[in-house]
């Protein structure tokens, strides 16, 4: 039927990927190679292995790709302070690339001729991973089942894997969750079930990593991030791993209800989609951020990075992360972010963050003796406003004049 000879799968041992499996070698009688990331999704992977070795597979790769996921993915992303449609800080979205570029380098290595994922062909992440894999190998064949077959529910599913002897763990109904879960160490992402109703409120206790803004602390808790090239590298002083302090703001965050959002989203297929998100570290990180860029980086600098910044998210959520004018637009950001230097400090408190001070001891701009409102012992000159108002006027008088009778 096919010239495909080995494929490597995008595999988490779930319902979906396991029948994909079997899928693949009953349509192409091919080899699998199953691939599966840590990314930090708070899950044990070891079961992914027993179930790929269970079904015959013979090629198996689980890779811990949690610091490289933050270092190079998620960091680069925050130093923009990117934001999809206002609120969305993209926690699925980033890990798309990553997922991608190791999947090809796999194919590249076992000799595979193709690649497959598990994404629908509703969502977005069919196209994230095959822009990715087009990006980095051009004449890469991508199989993408659910734009294939008919299996288009889960009861289909569920018999396929019986009439295969596929086992599937902890699928009775009524059992597990009832929404469309993706999770890294970024954010914990909720599709699906009552959420399908714009105006039924998520239940209480769809909620993973958090707890209920009401439900937290009544005490605040106080914390610095330091900042080194626009990137956090510290908290309260103690020098941490990228994905180790990404962990650790996720804690702190969950545990003083901060994170949680709520949104209908503009899908790139051309579809609204209402989705809910934990994304606690990161919203601490976004805060953070700005808050250090404010005294470091310079006022034109910061505009500008504001008017690029949904275009750089645009990207990013559309799968364009290999993209050329990604990699032009991060060469921009990553140059203004030489002098983000400093550490801030913040006060966590029942869902929100407060930022309560700030400081850069070599590449602050702001100068207590020009913005003071007290003596400035002739630090600025009021009498320079004066031409300043009327140079900036010019154009509003003259068109004034120009509007009388």
């Amino acid at each position: 039927m096919s010239d495909i000879k080995k494929v490597v799968l995008a595999y988490s041992g779930g319902l979906d990927t396991s029948v994909i499996l079997q899928w693949l070698r009953d349509h192409y009688h091919c080899e699998v190679v199953t691939f599966t990331a840590d990314l930090g999704q708070g899950e044990e992977l070891e079961p992914a292995r027993a179930k790929a070795q269970a079904l015959g597979v013979e090629e198996i790769y689980i890779d811990d790709l949690r610091e490289p996921f933050v270092r190079d993915y998620v960091f680069p992303m925050f130093r923009a302070n990117t934001l999809y449609e206002g609120e969305y800080l993209l926690g699925t979205s980033i890990a798309r690339p990553l997922i991608a570029k190791r999947q090809i380098e796999i194919a590249r290595q076992t000799g595979a001729d193709a690649v497959c994922h598990g994404a629908t062909g509703k969502g977005n992440d069919q196209v994230r991973f095959e822009l990715g894999y087009y990006g980095l190998e051009p004449g890469i064949q991508v199989i993408a089942p659910w734009r294939e077959w008919d299996l288009n529910s889960r009861e289909r599913l569920l018999a396929y894997a019986q009439e295969r002897g596929i086992p599937i763990e902890g699928k009775k109904p009524g059992g597990g969750s009832p929404y469309s879960m993706d999770a890294n160490l970024l954010h914990i992402s909720y599709e699906g079930g009552v959420l399908e109703d714009t105006w039924t409120p998520a239940e209480d206790d769809m909620w993973r990593w958090s707890v209920a803004p009401e439900q937290a602390p009544d005490t605040p808790v106080t914390l610095d991030i330091e900042y080194r090239s626009g990137d956090p590298v510290a908290i309260d002083g103690q020098a941490m791993a990228p994905h180790e302090l990404l962990a650790r703001l996720n804690q702190m965050g969950g545990d003083n209800g901060i994170g949680r959002i709520d949104i209908v989203e503009n899908r790139y297929v051309g579809m609204k989609s209402r989705g809910c998100y934990e994304t606690p570290g990161g919203t601490i990180l976004l805060r953070a951020h700005r808050a250090i860029e404010s005294i470091t980086l310079d006022r034109e600098s910061a505009h500008l990075k504001d008017e690029l910044m949904p275009r750089y998210a645009e990207l990013i959520y559309n799968g364009y992360w290999w993209s050329p004018e990604r990699e032009a637009l991060q060469a921009l950001i990553d140059h203004t972010q030489t002098r983000v230097n400093g550490v801030v400090r913040l006060k966590l408190y029942k869902g929100n963050v407060i930022v309560v001070g700030r400081r850069s001891e070599s590449d602050s701009l702001f100068d207590d003796n020009i913005a003071t409102f007290e003596d400035d012992a002739g630090a600025y000159d009021q009498k320079d406003a004066e031409g300043f108002i009327k140079l900036n006027a010019l154009r509003l008088r003259l068109g004034a004049r120009r509007a009388k009778p």
